[in-house]
């Protein structure tokens, strides 16, 4: 598979107790999510997708851990910190009309209805009310994605969104 047919859901934390255990932050929706797809990949050193073996995978009070196959102790463990997650991309659901994996969204060239290119989607953040386009041309600011008001149209063909707000 190519690289764009995986998506990232997750990533590798620090370890946890003696056995190789880590913590996993995940960017699923519900979080626990990210334990029930399967396979999971992670880059390596060529920046290729390879599958990378769990012995187990859990809830552990409100954190999420995972055992990888041949990871044994702490040491072992602290190498696996801040690597990603990928899964294939036919694993997830398919989504309803004008909603979007955030993954879809980074890298979009970001334009205000004047027609003015702003900037790239870095990133997204999650603030409770509503998500957050962390956007990078000039200088990095947040746009509110809000469907109807800040965000104008979200087109995944020609790599856009269009919005209604300006960076101050």
């Amino acid at each position: 598979m190519k690289n764009d047919e995986y998506v990232i859901v997750g990533k590798i934390g620090a370890p946890y107790g003696v056995k190789g255990w880590v913590k996993i932050q995940s960017f699923t929706d519900p979080l626990e999510n990210i334990l029930h797809y399967q396979p999971w990949y992670s880059a390596n050193k060529e920046n290729q997708w390879q599958e990378i073996a769990t012995e187990s995978r859990q809830v552990h009070g409100q954190a999420l851990m995972a055992k990888f196959t041949g990871i044994n102790n702490p040491e072992e463990a602290r190498l696996l910190t801040g690597k990603t997650i990928a899964i294939p991309r036919a694993q997830l659901p398919i989504l309803k009309k004008d909603e979007y994996y955030w993954s879809d969204l980074q890298g979009l060239t970001v334009v205000n209805k004047e027609g003015k290119t702003i900037g790239t989607v870095t990133s997204l953040i999650e603030t409770g009310s509503n998500d957050v386009l962390i956007v990078k041309g000039d200088k990095e600011f947040a746009v509110p994605y809000l469907p109807g008001k800040s965000i104008l149209s979200v087109d995944l063909e020609k790599r856009e969104i269009h919005i209604d707000w300006e960076p101050i």
